[in-house]
């Protein structure tokens, strides 16, 4: 087992039953080391609120983006800015709202000195961390730029004194390229931390005390921080609850909705499991602890989310290689720029366009495109109860041929449920055929007869008195009420063809009275209400569903023909396993939804996996996405994330780098000779706009409104 998995296993020893020797093997085979790398920084990962601002700086000399925080450095620098753009010329053109005085140089000369100090910071120590990882990128081009900037212009203003001449210097360029990338940082930083802010809010729902229920009855008041397993807290009505439990004395309705996205409050009682985060409805609660800590939900959800946040995906990689390019590109095309016009022009020419090239090709925007789209993507999957693990699996996801999906519980609700009775002798009422049905399996535990005393129960049927009840070996029940005897047989029992519609996969069993059939009850697993959706989806989207499950041909065939689906009835989760594997053999790129225990060996083999099942029942480490509610359509809306992540991800691309490679040239002067040219200033304003623009664009990354039923 790789670490990534031993990291998460270590939060799940008492969940799920896997064999963890079944998929050991297949669980490295797909992940490689690709998760890896991280775990050392989750280990201690801090989970406030501000967790988020380095995300982006895992990777290729990112690690500057911790570097100061750039909204103060950005508001104390602007009245530095401001006054160096009033007094000094832009690009040599006295603009209407600038002014100089004797000695007005040698002001902005000391005032640009303090703002490279204090403003200019975070990006040499930015630069210094890229060249130390031999990746130099964005940092090392501002530096540049502001470093050519402002050095030329302090000898300008030395040489303007000693000989007298006029120098032309670039203060304003150098104030106002300063001021740009500083603002377009704290833009980052603020998105950024927005699109993180999951984590944060996650904490938030979790009280900062508990009222401990000491042996003698006493109440304790404790920090959460100081629960024990084992311990007995109690929660009042509208509390939310500390730690993950379960019930031991009291009923109560469970809002769990901003930890599963399930909307309605959820009945609970005695022995049944509630999540530390959910809010407590009119009851008061007793508790028994079961995890404390990092094995909480919430704990592990944080930890999910920023491990998503901060894997590198080949995306991202595609940035970092692209920002390299550009980094060489724009050093080469400067140097040419300046040997060309020192040819054919002067020097403070030459000096412009460099100048102009090495600001123009600071890849800011590129170096945020996908980091920008990874976290607000993460934050709206986590708000749908999609948790995406593997970030790799929302590009692998958009490209899936095949999606193989398992049967009770995920397409289907997985309870026995009375689909339909049917009336088949006039002597009787439908009313009576139900309290006869109710009546004779009023003795039974099986799920079938507890589903028709329900079924009688929620229409206020009362079950028919019964004298004697027998079972009836291999086909049914028999018994007597009011002098007559009845059975209640399968139809195979029964013998004879019934004139009825029976729906597709039920199981009919028939109501006899003195060998004629009185009425008929069909039962079945029921569909999810989201489930006819998610196939019309898939296949619109060209991915072929396969329905796998371990139930027999009939009950398979019954759900598959109304979904229009193929399928393949009988499966052990080795059989499950084979079928990945068949089709990943033929080069298909394969999805797997499961319920995370018994479909582990699967889910860790398929391109993707996902598991269903709320809370802390999945098997994390076997799964790339997990889905905190069993909804079908959560498949629907990680496929769309999936499809609209990886557009955002490639628009971003397009609007960080195509607007480099076309703004390069043209800062270097290619045009100039017809006159057009680029100044720094103008290169700069349009540079934060392309960030801005990515900006923007990430953080309209949405899902649609979820369609329920």
């Amino acid at each position: 087992m790789n670490n990534n998995n031993k990291h998460l296993s270590q939060c799940h020893h008492n969940h799920g039953d896997m064999d963890h020797s079944k998929h050991e093997h297949v669980s490295t085979e797909k992940h490689g080391d690709h998760k890896n790398h991280h775990q050392e920084h989750h280990a201690e990962h801090d989970h406030s609120g501000h967790s988020g601002h380095d995300h982006c700086g895992h990777h290729g000399g990112h690690e500057h983006h911790h570097h100061g925080n750039f909204k103060e450095l950005f508001l104390k620098s602007l009245p530095l800015g401001i006054i160096i753009m009033l007094l000094s010329p832009m690009a040599g053109f006295d603009l209407p709202f600038q002014f100089t005085f004797p000695y007005s140089d040698i002001v902005v000369a000391i005032l640009s000195t303090i703002l490279i100090i204090y403003g200019g910071r975070p990006f040499y120590q930015g630069a210094v961390d890229e060249f130390k990882q031999k990746e130099p990128g964005m940092m090392a081009l501002v530096s540049l730029g502001i470093s050519v900037s402002y050095l030329y212009s302090i000898y300008a203003v030395i040489i303007t004194y000693v000989t007298g001449g006029h120098v032309m210097d670039f203060f304003f360029e150098f104030a106002s390229l300063l001021l740009i990338m500083l603002l377009g940082h704290w833009i980052e930083m603020k998105a950024i931390g927005e699109a993180g802010d999951a984590q944060a809010a996650l904490a938030k729902l979790v009280p900062k005390d508990a009222h401990v229920v000491l042996e003698d009855d006493s109440i304790e008041i404790r920090p959460v921080a100081d629960l024990q397993v084992g311990d007995l807290i109690r929660v009042q009505a509208g509390e939310n609850v500390p730690a993950d439990g379960t019930i031991e004395r009291g009923e109560s309705r469970v809002n769990e909705a901003l930890l599963t996205g399930e909307s309605k409050a959820v009945k609970k009682g005695p022995g049944d499991e509630v999540i530390g985060g959910s809010t407590n409805g009119e009851g008061v609660l007793y508790i028994k602890v079961n995890e404390t800590g990092d094995q909480s939900f919430i704990s592990q959800v944080q930890t999910l989310i920023s491990q998503a946040q901060s894997q590198p995906s080949r995306a991202e990689n595609i940035a970092q290689k692209v920002a390299g390019w550009l980094f060489y590109i724009a050093v080469i095309v400067a140097i040419i720029a300046f040997v060309v016009w020192m040819i054919i022009g002067d020097i403070p020419t030459a000096v412009i366009f460099t100048i102009t090239t090495l600001v123009i090709a600071c890849p800011h925007a590129l170096g945020l495109a996908i980091p920008l789209v990874t976290a607000r993507s993460t934050s709206l999957g986590a708000s749908r109860g999609l948790l995406v693990k593997d970030r790799q699996a929302l590009e692998i996801a958009q490209d899936a041929d095949v999606i193989i999906l398992d049967k009770t519980g995920t397409l289907t609700t997985g309870e026995f449920k009375v689909l339909d009775v049917k009336l088949l002798n006039d002597k009787y009422t439908k009313e009576e055929i139900i309290a006869l049905l109710a009546g004779i399996e009023g003795g039974s535990s099986h799920p079938i007869a507890q589903s028709i005393i329900r079924f009688a129960e929620q229409q206020d049927i009362r079950p028919a008195s019964f004298d004697s009840i027998d079972v009836i070996s291999g086909s049914g029940v028999e018994g007597k009420a009011g002098g007559h005897r009845y059975q209640l047989i399968s139809q195979k029992a029964y013998g004879r063809n019934l004139d009825m519609d029976i729906p597709k996969g039920a199981t009919l069993s028939v109501l006899v009275e003195n060998d004629d059939a009185i009425g008929a009850v069909a039962l079945g697993d029921e569909l999810k209400p989201t489930s006819k959706g998610l196939i019309k989806a898939l296949k619109k989207n060209n991915i072929q569903p396969i329905m796998a499950t371990g139930d027999n041909e009939k009950a398979a065939q019954g759900a598959a023909e109304v979904l229009g689906i193929e399928y393949r009835s009988n499966q052990s989760p080795q059989d499950k396993y084979e079928l990945v594997k068949t089709l990943k053999d033929e080069g298909k790129k394969v999805i797997m939804v499961g319920d995370g225990v018994n479909d582990a060996p699967s889910l860790a083999l398929a391109d993707v996996g996902i598991a269903v099942g709320a809370g802390t029942q999945v098997a994390l480490d076997s799964a790339d996405v997990i889905l905190t509610q069993s909804d079908p359509g959560d498949i629907e809306s990680f496929i769309e994330l999936a499809h609209k992540t990886t557009r955002k991800m490639k628009q971003n691309l397009f609007w960080g780098a195509g607007y480099n490679f076309i703004a390069i040239p043209l800062a270097a002067g290619i045009l100039a000779p017809i006159g057009i040219t680029l100044s720094p200033a103008l290169g700069g304003i349009l540079m934060s706009v392309s960030t801005v623009i990515v900006a923007i664009n990430a953080m309209l990354l949405s899902l649609d409104p979820k369609n329920k039923g």
